[in-house]
């Protein structure tokens, strides 16, 4: 079981704090899909030659068919674990798919790199060496995911739901990378 972030004890006083929000995904996906609903019906109907409902079934289909495809979205896969990114200048705390949270100092990262994965944005944080990690308090499973990178094992993170947004996270992350490591984040 992960711990929520305010049970952790920031690291440092300038930590900011990126965690993942369905319900902010559900609305901004039901209100993407609800303006694509109504600028391509009427297109539909002109070019299809269909009976022309009024605006109200219009209206009521678009707000069905969003709240069926963002509802399906922000309960699939693993975006919809909880995950949080806390960075600071003591490190990256990181709880990844309902981890337990570990620390990274600065100094014991060896990369970042901030990618799309398909509809997904995956962040993978490259320890120097997997014995420097520092479990979070008092951790009993295990910390994110591993995965095997051209640059060593990597902690992984679906940054989808993540929230102020994935863009915001690599700004604080580039920012850290270059003051301590001097070093940038890798975007692919």
């Amino acid at each position: 079981m992960s711990f929520a972030p305010e049970e952790v004890e920031a690291p440092a006083r300038d930590a900011v704090l990126f965690r993942s929000s369905p319900v902010r995904t559900f609305l901004m996906v039901f209100a993407a899909l609800m303006v694509a609903y109504l600028v391509a019906a009427p297109l539909v109907a002109r070019f299809g030659r269909a009976a022309g409902d009024p605006w109200w079934i219009t209206a009521l289909q678009a707000a069905a068919v969003a709240a069926g495809a963002a509802g399906v979205y922000t309960i699939s896969a693993r975006a919809s674990l909880p995950t949080w990114v806390r960075v600071s200048e003591a490190g990256v705390e990181l709880a990844a798919q309902d981890s337990d949270p570990v620390l990274l100092e600065w100094k014991d990262v060896a990369a970042v790199v901030i990618k799309r994965d398909g509809l997904r944005t995956v962040m993978e944080v490259v320890p120097r060496d997997l014995d420097t990690v520092h479990p979070v308090q008092d951790a009993h499973d295990e910390g994110p995911a591993l995965t095997d990178t051209p640059r060593g094992p990597a902690f992984t993170a679906d940054l989808s739901q993540l929230w102020p947004s994935p863009r915001a996270l690599r700004r604080e992350m580039e920012h850290w990378m270059r003051v301590k490591k001097n070093q940038p984040v890798r975007r692919y």
